[in-house]
């Protein structure tokens, strides 16, 4: 049996995903998850979706940019540990990749073990508990094996995160 993701639509704290699930290639159905809400996952307060636009930006080696919003007073991300974050991904005309917020669905990942892409991996690095970041990861610290099928965005773009880290544990 095949599954295949149609599309992803998320609106305030429902996600609505559409499947196409193939039994014996002869018959279609079509499954909709509605309202996918999960109880204490959301730790933080979601912030407005804009660009980063504080004076003091970080460029690193990588061509990564950052700014911090707000520091955290937790303990800092490093190499090794399992990060558990929030995050708003966006394009440059605004359109919405990825909420974690609207989901009510925080992320988490081993840092340095290349469960994300570079650039949110680099950023988590070296972050506070608490501490939020808005983010400017170039197209080289954005590599992927694959690409959304709708063509919402490609491997020339670059994306824009506001990102908090919730729980770091090692």
């Amino acid at each position: 049996m095949g599954i295949e993701i149609i599309n992803k639509i998320v609106s305030g704290a429902s996600v609505i995903i559409r499947l196409r699930v193939k039994k014996n290639h002869l018959q279609t159905w079509t499954v909709l998850l509605a309202g996918l809400l999960m109880a204490g996952c959301n730790q933080a307060e979601k912030p407005a979706v804009d660009q980063p636009s504080a004076p003091e930006k970080i460029t690193t080696a990588n061509g990564l940019i950052y700014e911090v919003v707000s520091a955290g007073s937790g303990p800092v991300a490093k190499a090794g540990d399992t990060a558990m974050i929030h995050e708003i991904t966006t394009l440059a005309d605004g359109t919405v990749v990825t909420d974690t917020w609207a989901m009510n669905f925080p992320i988490s990942f081993l840092l340095g073990g290349k469960q994300v892409i570079d650039g949110l991996d680099e950023a988590v690095t070296g972050m506070h508990v608490g501490e939020r970041r808005k983010l400017i990861v170039p197209p080289s610290l954005s590599k992927r094996s694959s690409y959304p099928e709708n063509g919402l965005f490609g491997p020339s773009d670059t994306l824009y995160y506001d990102v908090i880290l919730l729980k770091v544990s090692p």
